[in-house]
């Protein structure tokens, strides 16, 4: 829908490009940061900014999404609870409601309605372990993307221990048709099994179009949810009499979701494909089916969360991690996973695995004193600043990022302190303080901008005070001890630092209207090179060369200019670019972007290739349109979804090689390892998964690493190559490594 007059232009830096919906506590609209992603953007309603309880129920919807890490959600990405209408920027999902599907198309047809029940269940299950009860699980919450259902608004969600329901005296809050009885009787004993009943209630409206419980008024819905049997007309065995167990009255009744994925596989078969109509399961499926028991939970505690503690369920999850490989290879054509990586599946003792199991020999083994460790980027240092300080960060990015080099590893992030960690051993070798420094009063944030040289670069904003204004600085520290080589205060320019060979790009003292080429070691100033005026540039991924690519701020502009400096003297040569094209990298000497669809949502239709010496343009046809978060490498454009599928495209011919499904939840961006002729995703969570680069085959995915994952996205985990080994970093400071010969391997504490 367009946006209305009274409709904001922007909240929060990003651009509102139209309505999608409304409802009784705020508005959500399509939003399009200044990287070109595009979220959804949900805005308090101005009579409601000022009331306390509805500015309180806000906080506890952030908090909720921020909880929950399943792939079957829509994470937040940015949020600002305090601001004088208060916002939540999500991840956008392209695709229609459950509710407007059946209202447009009647009810799903069997292929759909398994993947939608597996998918909730995935959500639930997700949900529920987050502490978290959704209260509002209804066909209007619920997008029909093409990788998958999400579950959105947690408007009314709560923490299962939190029994203050915010609500008035005599209102109620949920939708009658889809509400548990519990809910409509006694509000304040509602737990996860109030979810399993709108479950089920949504799943008769899937499969038959009405709700078991219609009725003419909200009234009478409500009358017979509590006191009527569900109407499951049209709903055929096997599945109705999981429904029916679904809407038991009685919420101890009620079926787990996790016993309910093993009922849905087998209730709703996948049949007729190209296997010729045997019936078979996706590896997201076998995750979900195979690692979650039906049987109850271990203790009262657990009964009452819902969840086993997270060291028992883990221990139990590899064990059955083993067995799902081997019983599900012939269904799931996972031989490569039963075979090349079973080395990978120790008993979690940290010893050595058997001897007698050879280490694939696609894998480089890691250096001779090497072992597998897990630290945190708060672990005490052994010189400079030792322990972590109490630091508020800038908001720069929303988890630590690092760099490898020579041994080493280099982090730093949003209210991080650069520091160094021994890639051997995991040790915090040094902390560095920051300019100025970290005892003053402020907030900061720091970026690695890469290691080179024996000189680690990193890039540092700093606030002075609450609401003072945010200065600039790029700093060189000596990469053995962490002591600072040289430091330059600069001017928010045209430009973000780049570190490219032994070169720091650096915005000059003109305001930043142009660019110097610094020494990485000594700082000394080599050349210098004007950048386009009253134009922003964002630095190119080149394996050489300086290419930027630089456009107005307005939104409205048609093209941007591609802009090739010389590393030896800063000369440039231009080329003409589209503005709405996503920049991705250089291939054999070209500057690779992708067009989006005409609709200029995340939907990719062509690459376009540019010479930055001639400044010729060619385009080449997908031919299949592309989403999710793609990045380039080895002449193959990866394409990672947030349900965690990865897709592979040449670069050149824009063919389709292959596709994927892990069930890795929200996945980072694909890192290629060439010689091993692997891929590699990671999660916030510390999960990790490899896959053959050539044919696509999942290798192995280890299950989560990290005590807890609130920040979600592409930029939240990072894999990093180093040696033979993985280098892993997680959305709240976690750090392990990992053999990928044999990924399960127990760490030892950094």
């Amino acid at each position: 829908m367009p946006l209305r007059k009274d409709d904001p232009k922007s909240v929060g830096g990003y651009r509102l490009l139209d309505r999608l919906g409304a409802g009784g506590m705020g508005a959500v609209y399509r939003g399009r940061a200044r990287s070109g992603r595009e979220v959804a953007v949900k805005v308090v309603h101005a009579q409601y900014a000022e009331d306390p309880v509805f500015r309180t129920r806000f906080r506890q919807e952030i908090a909720a999404v921020r909880k929950v890490s399943g792939v079957f959600t829509a994470p937040v990405v940015d949020a600002d609870p305090d601001a004088e209408r208060p916002w939540m920027a999500t991840q956008y999902v392209p695709g229609p409601s459950l509710a407007a599907r059946i209202r447009d198309d009647g009810p799903l047809p069997r292929t759909e309605l398994r993947r939608l029940a597996l998918g909730l269940v995935e959500a639930l299950r997700e949900i529920h372990r987050a502490g978290v009860v959704h209260r509002d699980l209804k066909p209007a919450n619920v997008l029909m993307a093409d990788d998958g259902p999400r579950v959105i608004d947690f408007g009314i969600s709560r923490a299962v221990e939190n029994h203050n329901t915010l609500t008035e005296t005599g209102q109620m809050i949920g939708t009658p048709p889809f509400m548990s009885p519990e809910q409509l009787t006694d509000a304040r004993s509602v737990g996860p099994a109030s979810d399993v009943f709108s479950l089920g209630a949504l799943l008769v409206f899937a499969a038959t179009g009405c709700g078991p419980f219609d009725a003419d008024s909200p009234y009478l819905t409500a009358y017979r949810v509590v006191h009527d049997a569900p109407v499951l007309d049209g709903v055929a065995d096997p599945l109705r009499p999981i429904l029916e167990r679904c809407l038991a009255k009685d919420p101890q009744e009620r079926p787990e979701p996790g016993s309910l994925a093993a009922e849905f596989v087998t209730a709703l078969p996948e049949t007729g494909d190209e296997d010729g109509g045997t019936v078979r399961l996706r590896a997201d499926e076998l995750a979900l089916v195979s690692t979650r028991p039906a049987g109850p939970p271990d203790s009262d505690s657990d009964a009452a969360s819902g969840a086993e503690p997270p060291a028992r369920r883990r221990g139990r999850a590899r064990r059955r991690w083993a067995v799902a490989g081997t019983a599900g290879a012939l269904a799931l054509g996972l031989t490569a996973y039963v075979l090349a990586g079973s080395g990978a599946l120790d008993d979690g003792d940290g010893k050595d695995p058997d001897p007698a199991v050879a280490a694939p020999s696609r894998w480089a083994a890691p250096p001779a004193g090497w072992r597998p460790w897990q630290t945190t980027v708060e672990a005490t240092a052994a010189s400079g600043v030792k322990r972590a300080p109490d630091v508020y960060g800038v908001g720069i990015n929303s988890a630590p990022r690092c760099a490898a080099h020579e041994g080493a590893v280099f982090c730093a992030g949003d209210g991080t302190l650069p520091l160094r960690v021994d890639a051997l051993t995991g040790k915090v070798v040094w902390r560095a303080d920051g300019v100025p420094s970290v005892a003053d009063k402020g907030s900061f944030g720091f970026t690695i901008l890469g290691a080179v040289d024996g000189t680690v670069v990193v890039e540092q904003q700093y606030r002075p005070g609450r609401d003072g204004d945010v200065r600039f600085s790029v700093s060189a520290l000596d990469a053995q001890t962490g002591k600072r080589l040289w430091h330059r205060a600069l001017n928010a320019g045209q430009a973000r630092p780049h570190l490219s060979g032994g070169l720091v790009l650096v915005p000059d003292d003109d305001g930043g209207r142009s660019l110097v080429a610094r020494s990485a070691r000594t700082g000394a100033a080599r050349w210098r090179a004007a950048l386009p005026e009253g134009q922003y540039c964002d630095w190119v991924p080149a394996e050489r060369g300086l290419p930027l690519v630089c456009g107005p701020a307005a939104w409205a502009a048609k093209n941007r200019l591609l802009l090739g400096l010389d590393p030896a003297d800063g000369t440039a040569r231009t080329a003409r670019v589209p503005y709405d094209s996503v920049l991705l990298g250089t291939d054999d000497g070209r500057v690779l972007l992708l067009d989006r669809s005409e609709e200029g949502r995340d939907t990719f239709v062509g690459i376009r290739r540019v010479d930055p010496d001639t400044g010729r343009s060619t385009v080449t046809k997908l031919a299949r349109e592309l989403e999710g978060d793609v990045t380039l490498a080895d002449g193959v454009l990866w394409s990672t979804s947030s349900s965690g599928r990865l897709t592979a495209v040449s670069a050149r011919t824009g063919e389709r090689l292959w596709t994927t499904p892990t069930s890795l939840e929200q996945p980072s961006g694909a890192v290629h390892d060439p010689r091993a002729r692997t891929v590699y995703l990671s999660t916030a969570s510390g999960r990790v998964a490899a896959l053959d680069a050539t044919k696509g085959t999942l290798l192995w995915e280890t299950m989560p690493r990290a005590e807890r994952a609130e920040n979600l996205g592409q930029d939240s985990s990072q894999v990093l190559l180093h040696d033979g080994a993985l280098v892993v970093s997680t959305s709240e400071g976690g750090l392990f490594t990992l053999d990928p010969a044999h990924p399960d391997r127990k760490p030892v504490s950094g």
